[in-house]
């Protein structure tokens, strides 16, 4: 007794299919990246101006030599306000 499977028209269902057009478009697509007006406002937006760079750049250079010096009683102060704020 022969006992045939569900594939007995000897098609082959892992073999993909050569030659159909799903394939040519697949060939023809490439992938597209588009970044919306609003992305590239941001990244403008979020770029340091010339003021607040040389900031920046003046506030490492003291770190650096040593002489950066914080007032612990500015830090609390904002910390507090920060917090008493939000409740």
């Amino acid at each position: 007794m022969k006992i045939n499977g569900v594939n007995h028209s000897n098609i082959n269902p892992y073999k993909k299919p050569v030659g159909t057009e799903q394939t040519k478009q697949d060939a023809r697509r490439k992938d597209q990246i588009e970044i919306s007006p609003e992305a590239k406002q941001l990244q403008q937006k979020s770029r340091l101006t010339a003021e607040r760079q040389e900031k920046v750049d003046q506030i490492k250079a003291k770190v650096d030599a040593g002489q950066y010096q914080v007032d612990a009683d500015k830090v609390a102060k904002k910390f507090y306000e920060f917090w008493r704020g939000r409740q």
